[in-house]
């Protein structure tokens, strides 16, 4: 068995590496689905002697199978939020200690002790269904936050709006995490000046209003926050880690996750320079689930492993990964 707990003891590169191929056996000899996936590209950890040798599994098998490497009782599934008719990803998770470590060890790592910061959640479409991993997140930084005004904001954007005002002139440290449409919405009501907030988005317009590029996105909220940076999360149904972005779109991992990159016309091959390409992420976390996740997400990895997200697959099969459909 792994250890679950040298997850987060994790402190060199070495180290990293040395519970990845770990991690990967395990999968390899534990998980069914992984499994099966491994033997259609004839990869048996034999074959396998870094992580860059490891195989990724496209995401939209959590559509489709139950991804997991563990009879353990299922605690909760987190599921997401997915377009209209289309199939959503199931994440089964068995072990929500492991998930509460996480996004605690690293947004502390990140940005300090939760406790300090009041937390706004304006994540309307995430609260408007269940099954979300960033409301369950959310959720419990508010809880753990030792601040009366912490909380959701679904439809009181103008409650919101005074409370931020408020609270900031008192200088209090406040994280409000937000929708892009929702952070929008706010900055089109009233124009701020703020000095003592973290503006964080988590992407996406859930078909509210038009997608921006990055860039734009920024522009507009530094513009209408009056913000030097705005910060953003990288997470999905299928990870059970986060990344942050402190400003310009760049991403930091914890010691635990790790993302690459793909090339864009053979899948199986990880780009060893800054190229662009097709984002995998290892998360160590996904013990019980799975590690090696190939993402529809194009991105860029810098030298220092920081790296940025520049767009998405247009279409919704991975190009070279048709034949892994089991």
């Amino acid at each position: 068995m792994i250890d679950k707990n040298a997850i987060f003891k994790i402190k060199t590169p070495a180290e990293f590496e040395s519970l990845a191929l770990e991690v990967f056996k395990f999968q390899f000899e534990n998980n069914r689905v992984y499994r099966s996936f491994c033997d259609l590209l004839y990869i048996h950890p034999t074959d396998v002697k870094t992580s860059n040798d490891i195989p990724f599994l496209p995401i939209q098998f959590f559509k489709t199978r139950d991804v997991l490497s563990t009879k353990d009782a299922i605690e909760t599934t987190f599921t997401s939020s997915g377009t209209t008719g289309s199939a959503t990803s199931k994440h089964h998770v068995t072990d929500l200690k492991i998930y509460k470590q996480s996004f605690n060890k690293g947004f502390e790592h990140f940005y300090g002790n939760i406790e300090d910061y009041v937390i706004l959640g304006l994540l309307p479409s995430y609260l408007e269904r269940e099954g979300s991993s960033l409301i369950y997140m959310v959720d419990a930084m508010i809880s753990k936050s030792k601040h009366a005004e912490s909380g959701f904001y679904l439809d009181n954007i103008s409650e919101l709006k005074d409370t931020i005002i408020k609270l900031d002139a008192e200088g209090k440290k406040i994280l409000l995490i937000g929708v892009s449409f929702a952070l929008l919405d706010l900055v089109e009501m009233h124009q701020f000046n703020l000095k003592n907030t973290i503006i964080m988005e988590t992407g996406g317009m859930k078909g509210r209003r038009k997608e921006l590029i990055r860039e734009e996105l920024h522009k507009q909220l530094k513009a209408g926050f009056g913000t030097k940076e705005i910060h953003s999360e990288y997470g999905m149904t299928e990870l059970l880690s986060q990344a942050y972005s402190q400003g310009h779109g760049v991403f930091k991992c914890p010691s635990w996750m790790k993302v690459l990159t793909r090339d864009t016309e053979d899948a199986l091959t990880i780009n060893t320079s800054e190229k662009a390409g097709g984002i995998n992420v290892i998360d160590l976390t996904n013990i019980n689930s799975c590690s090696f996740i190939a993402t529809q997400d194009l991105g860029r990895v810098n030298p220092d492993g920081s790296f940025e997200v520049i767009g998405r697959f247009d279409n919704s099969d991975i190009r070279g990964c048709n034949l892994m459909v089991l």
